[in-house]
């Protein structure tokens, strides 16, 4: 048995992939011609670089133990230089610091197999299975979810070049439908499939369009009824997030082109191109309806406004690519993570950050506020904030006094995604260890907890509260439901 070498860029690509490295995994792709291999992707299972690490590794100790026994059964065979002599020689020259280990641990299948053991779940505060609804369809990873702001529509972003919205309304004659969004290019005058990841969408307001952003270079924007009504073609490369504005007119996106451009949703016209990062867009975020921030790998976080040629603030203190930004509901500070392990929190007001709070041990993917205090639904909780962290933990913190509240340890590899319930009571988190846990936020204690069937890329909550959805690496999409 052997493997090929676009095999292994494969392996590597999705490996990339899987663990968040998205920017690291394009160029990658681009640079190993993966998109002209015939390699089927849906037939490869997630984690399946590690799965034949750890398999190579249990060889190589079954080797050793085998030579081990011909060591002592053969005494004559080591001499020589035969098969015992690759067990002495590694025994002779123990690593230097820092090599052959993985995740700083530096028996390497030890730290492997501590995270393929899954931790037990609590029967108190474990979903049952009655409690959730698998929705099935998607043939590869699914990247994002998210709820429609006034039905249970659930929308769905795929690697297999589709978007999808689930019906989960009571009212829908039993089970739920899916509405398949085709993601497909002109090639001679045809549409053919993308075969691009949708790897961002968000309803408008009023949940009657949905917007998504694909690896194909193109927005699009779709009615409720899953109909293409428009497409936005601007950028030069995959588009990394995109965001509608409140008022429901401007679309807002961030590419690897290093650019983010405002597009006007009725017309699908960019109204303005903002070139200002260095290097490829990751991120954006509203402040109010002409006025957003954008973040960068080239660590630098920039507020432009419509209308105006140069950035209206510019925000530099992170060491490292900038992952996530996301203003506070009243837009006076805005959060920002990193890969340099910090969160910091910025304001209009001053160039330097208000807060720089360090806490996490590895990258911070992604950062929420919660939808409490001033110029929300719930005025008299005060506001949090909730970061995910590859350290395997999520942290709430406040940010006022800029402490850490909550240290959130249950999940057992990186979490990708955090979200707060409408009312801010609670916090569901998602992880790559395939769990989805729901916290109470004033306490810190764990309520609920459902596995999955894949790492999970993304949690969110239905409009009313009592539903969460949950994408995952297997190309499931869960629904839970949290009513009594």
């Amino acid at each position: 048995m052997s493997i090929t070498s676009d095999e292994v860029n494969f392996l590597v690509y999705r490996y990339l992939q899987e663990s968040g490295f998205s920017h690291s995994a394009f160029t990658f792709g681009i640079e190993s011609h993966i998109s002209q291999s015939n390699i089927n992707g849906t037939l490869v299972p997630p984690a399946a670089l590690i799965s034949i690490l750890q398999k190579g590794l249990q060889y190589v100790e079954a080797e050793i133990s085998i030579n081990e026994v011909m060591w002592a059964l053969l005494p004559g065979v080591g001499e020589a230089g035969g098969l015992g002599a690759p067990a002495a020689a590694s025994q002779q020259n123990p690593p230097k610091n820092g090599e052959a280990t993985v995740n700083g641990e530096e028996n390497g299948a030890h730290a492997i197999n501590n995270h393929s053991k899954p931790m037990e779940i609590d029967g108190d505060v474990e979903i049952p299975p009655s409690k959730a609804t698998v929705l099935r369809g998607h043939e590869s990873e699914v990247f994002i979810c998210a709820w429609n702001p006034v039905s249970d529509l659930l929308a769905s972003g795929s690697g297999d070049s589709t978007a999808r919205i689930w019906n989960l309304n009571e009212n829908s004659n039993g089970g739920s439908t899916q509405l398949v969004l085709r993601h497909c290019i002109r090639e001679g005058g045809h549409d053919v499939p993308s075969n691009k990841d949708v790897t961002s969408l968000d309803w408008n307001s009023d949940g009657t369009l949905l917007a998504t952003g694909s690896y194909d270079g193109f927005a699009r924007i779709w009615t409720e009824d899953g109909n293409l009504a428009s497409t936005l073609g601007q950028h030069k490369g995959p588009i990394f997030a995109l965001k509608w504005n409140k008022k429901g007119n401007y679309i807002l996106s961030a590419g690897v082109d290093k650019t983010t451009i405002i597009w006007d949703a009725h017309t699908g016209e960019a109204k303005q191109q903002f070139p200002f990062h260095s290097a490829p867009a990751l991120d954006v975020d509203w402040q109010n309806n002409t006025t957003f921030a954008s973040c960068s790998t080239d660590m630098c976080i920039h507020v432009c406004r419509l209308g105006c040629d140069r950035p209206v603030k510019t925000f530099q203190g992170h060491t490292n690519e900038v992952n996530a930004i996301k203003w506070d509901p009243s837009g006076m500070l805005l959060a920002s993570c990193s890969d340099d392990m910090t969160l910091k929190i910025w304001s209009m007001k001053q160039d330097t950050c208000v807060h720089d709070l360090q806490a996490h041990s590895k990258e911070i993917y992604t950062i929420k506020w919660s939808p409490t205090g001033p110029a929300t639904s719930n005025p008299n909780s005060s506001i949090m904030l909730a970061s995910a962290s590859f350290d395997s933990t999520v942290r709430l913190w406040d940010v006022e006094r800029g402490v850490c509240l909550h240290t959130l340890t249950k999940h057992q590899e990186p979490v990708y995604s955090v979200a707060f319930s409408p009312d801010g009571k609670y916090l569901a988190s998602g992880s790559f260890d395939k769990c989805v846990h729901i916290w109470n936020t004033q306490s810190g204690s764990l309520v609920h907890s459902y596995r999955g069937t894949g790492g999970i890329f993304e949690v969110c909550w239905n409009a009313r509260g009592d539903k969460v959805g949950a994408s995952a690496s297997d190309g499931s999409v869960c629904v839970l439901d949290l009513r009594k």
